[in-house]
């Protein structure tokens, strides 16, 4: 019998391999263009430039429309939330641009991090609250596959029996949450 939620998952069998294949294809890597506002803020202001949506979306529209054949060398691009929503100036959403270059759309789904009470400054990934709602909503908008942040703080201290315990405990729930919105989830531990 399947775990709860993941009967649907069958019919989407063909396209998970495929989009797991896809990213994974050699000689191609996967682009991270999922910057936080705060992130490209501090980006923007090195060469004065004020963190306004549209310089945002300006920027990814430049790097998304590059001329040359960078998708040979690009299967996947993650993508930030508010960018997943973005469009270029003629209206083309930037999930269909990317599709049309033959590049796989993926998007962070966590919320960013918070401290562990009583560690020595271990953290934890936030997001889990929602996530299966918001994976069905990103998939609508043309995401394949899924980014998920571990942050492992290594050291003297570290990682903490509690970290451990957080990390592996988020990572079992992700994955039915990913899986039965069609995704091809993808995790990204950080030391």
């Amino acid at each position: 019998q399947d775990p709860p939620n993941m009967s649907g998952m069958e019919k989407y069998r063909e396209e998970l391999i495929a989009t797991a294949k896809a990213i994974a294809t050699s000689g191609k890597g996967i682009l991270a263009a999922d910057e936080s506002t705060n992130t490209i803020g501090s980006r923007f202001k090195a060469i004065n430039l004020e963190n306004t949506e549209e310089n945002r979306r300006a920027y990814r529209e430049l790097l998304f429309t590059t001329p040359g054949q960078w998708e040979k060398f690009i299967s996947g691009i993650i993508l930030y939330e508010e960018t997943l929503n973005q469009s270029t100036t003629d209206g083309t959403p930037f999930p269909v641009l990317l599709q049309k270059r033959g590049v796989y759309v993926g998007i962070k789904v966590d919320k960013g991090l918070g401290e562990i009470p009583g560690t020595a400054g271990d953290q934890y990934t936030m997001g889990l609250d929602g996530l299966a709602g918001r994976c069905a909503e990103y998939y609508k908008k043309g995401a394949r596959f899924a980014k998920w942040r571990a942050v492992i703080k290594i050291g003297p201290k570290n990682p903490s029996r509690t970290a451990v315990w957080r990390w592996r405990t988020a990572w079992l729930a992700t994955q039915p949450r990913a899986k039965t919105n069609v995704w091809c989830p993808l995790w990204s531990p950080r030391c």
